[in-house]
């Protein structure tokens, strides 16, 4: 391999293309869609929104589909259509943004985190079993970086304990667990939509399932102009309809219903494209030293949906022990500035969930309606704690265009054939690698 571009030599990347990584496609359809909102004056209405319900519960396979402001709505929807309330426990993986779990907080209920698997980055089933207590109401599974979690072992607990499993899809919307929708094997689901997803409308949640009663519960939360005789039918919220039980108002602006009904015609076949792109790059780094694709076999019926924010696996042992942080240091002088270590910080770390009493309850909010402490759980989360030393962001190409890809791959090959050059002034990684926020400014040294 020729000189490291770090010491002076030729960046291996010399064409870049910012059209590979423009997202979300925006054409004269989507344009036209909001302007037809615009003109009907109908951006605060819900006819749109019912429609782009409608036909996303089709495509994803299921039978409702209900439409909410942001992602983080539709998971306290979510939550609280899967019965989650005062004094319950819910499992969620502490490697995820806070907006999967935090909002059992205020429900009353408590988060009891778990660990990832190094290998998939989402939520380990064993260590699920390990957090199972008499108060779990529900499982949060995140589809992390659309990897597909092991539904098949989560359901399996879930069913066992008689518990429910809320899948957060909002990195994986549209991806197949063997052949399956994410977002319709669990009991029910939340996901975002907001600009920088795979499936992106601008702002924007969508909560889907297949029991009704869990969809009725979710209208009850926050949708008031739903919440009424003609759309309820669980006898037991019918005699309350007419106002929200969260004093909540979640409603989906119609701009970006109209935005999701188009997006909805073509993602299947964009996303086929990034995937052609995203295996086409790994498959030209397979056997470099120090380096995993973050991907699933497809041929397991199984697929990483859009691959959203795309990362790799580093295995520095392999490189000499070289720090993540120095590698990517390497791979930015390359060409690719975008290259980073790590990804969310484990949420188990941060102050909220273990002293910040939000409420005003005398006690920390995480315990302040639990008879026990669980925070204690958190001790055995320290493979956690060092995960964002592991993995590092990779391109993510939105078109195939194969003489940019093979640059992009020769300069992480490069840098990691090269490596030995590296060691002498690697300065090691900081103490944490890895932000509350999916920024990846946040992660460099």
């Amino acid at each position: 391999m020729s000189e490291l571009a770090l010491f002076g030599g030729k960046k291996a990347i010399d064409r870049i293309d910012e059209e590979l990584f423009k997202w979300p496609i925006i054409t004269d359809e989507d344009r036209a869609a909001v302007m037809e909102v615009l003109e009907k004056r109908a951006m605060s209405g819900v006819d749109i929104t019912r429609k782009f319900e409608e036909e996303f519960a089709k495509w994803n396979g299921t039978k409702f589909a209900l439409g909410f402001n942001n992602g983080t709505a539709s998971l306290l929807a979510a939550m609280y259509g899967a019965g989650v309330g005062h004094g319950d426990e819910i499992i969620a993986p502490t490697i995820t943004y806070w907006a999967s779990c935090t909002q059992a907080l205020s429900l009353g209920a408590t988060v009891v985190f778990a660990n990832v698997h190094p290998k998939t980055l989402c939520i380990d089933p064993e260590d699920i079993k390990r957090k199972i207590t008499s108060r779990t109401k529900a499982i949060v599974v995140v589809h992390y970086l659309a990897h597909p979690c092991d539904m098949d072992e989560i359901m399996a607990i879930a069913n066992e304990h008689g518990i429910k499993v809320i899948e957060d899809v909002s990195h994986a919307q549209g991806g197949l667990y063997k052949g399956k929708k994410l977002g319709s094997i669990g009991h029910v689901a939340g996901m975002s939509l907001m600009t920088g997803k795979s499936f992106a409308i601008g702002e924007g949640g969508m909560l889907v399932t297949n029991d009704r009663d869990i969809y009725e519960r979710a209208i009850s939360l926050g949708s008031y102009e739903r919440f009424n005789e003609n759309e309820i039918k669980n006898e037991e919220l019918r005699p309350y309809v007419g106002l929200p039980f969260g004093g909540y108002k979640f409603r989906m602006h119609q701009m970006s219903s109209a935005v999701g009904r188009v997006q909805l015609k073509y993602y299947d076949e964009r996303c086929n494209e990034i995937r052609k792109a995203m295996n086409y790059f790994w498959d030209l780094l397979e056997g470099v030293p120090g380096i995993r694709p973050l991907r699933v076999d497809e041929k397991s019926g199984s697929t990483m949906a859009g691959f959203y924010a795309a990362h790799g696996r580093y295995i520095k042992e392999e490189l000499g022990g070289l720090s993540i942080t120095r590698f990517c240091e390497a791979v930015r002088a390359e060409g690719y500035e975008e290259c980073a270590p790590g990804c969310n910080a484990p949420l188990h770390t941060h102050p909220l969930f273990s002293v910040v009493d939000v409420y005003g309850e005398g006690k920390p909010s995480r315990i302040a309606n639990s008879e026990d402490d669980i925070r204690r759980f958190d001790e055995n989360l320290t493979e956690s704690v060092d995960l964002g030393s592991t993995i590092f962001w990779i391109p993510w190409f939105k078109k195939f265009d194969k003489d940019v890809i093979e640059q992009y791959a020769n300069a992480f090959k490069k840098v990691a054939y090269g490596y030995k050059e590296l060691l002498e002034g690697d300065e090691g990684d900081t103490e944490r690698i890895g932000g509350w926020f999916f920024f990846k400014s946040a992660h460099k040294k």
